[in-house]
């Protein structure tokens, strides 16, 4: 029923840009905030990810961790039920497979909580070299 699906990924240059896409369905936005999360090479083993944003649509609360802030920009599209990741300025730690993700924000700000991954996307890859 939950159906998170990213796309927009790629190769791109130190330096590039991307712009990520995630078609929602089975989520309200009224109960759910959606964000992203990454996971670089070699961390699966380590079940280790980075969550990176979560927007709260209704209401347009935003957050970013520090490693991307001032260079990604989560926006929503209620209509569309879509959730975008603009990356700019990307650099080679950047590299990682991306995921949309529920998530939430403890009184819209803060650190989100991120819900399990039966409520994550099936991953794109962003690389970035040169």
């Amino acid at each position: 029923e939950v159906q998170l699906v990213e796309s927009g990924g790629g190769l791109v240059q130190p330096g590039g840009s991307l712009r990520l896409s995630c078609a929602v369905s089975g989520l309200r936005f009224d109960d759910f905030g959606i964000g992203w999360i990454r996971q670089a090479p070699g961390k699966e083993r380590q079940g280790v990810s980075e969550g990176i944003s979560c927007i709260n649509a209704r209401d347009g609360n935003t957050y970013h961790a520090d490693s991307v802030k001032g260079r990604f920009t989560t926006s929503s599209d209620i209509a569309k039920a879509m959730v975008y990741l603009q990356m700019n300025n990307l650099k080679p730690e950047d590299t990682a497979v991306y995921y949309c993700a529920a998530c939430g924000l403890v009184d819209g700000r803060g650190t989100p909580y991120y819900y399990g991954k039966d409520y994550w996307g099936q991953g794109t890859q962003v690389t970035v070299s040169s």
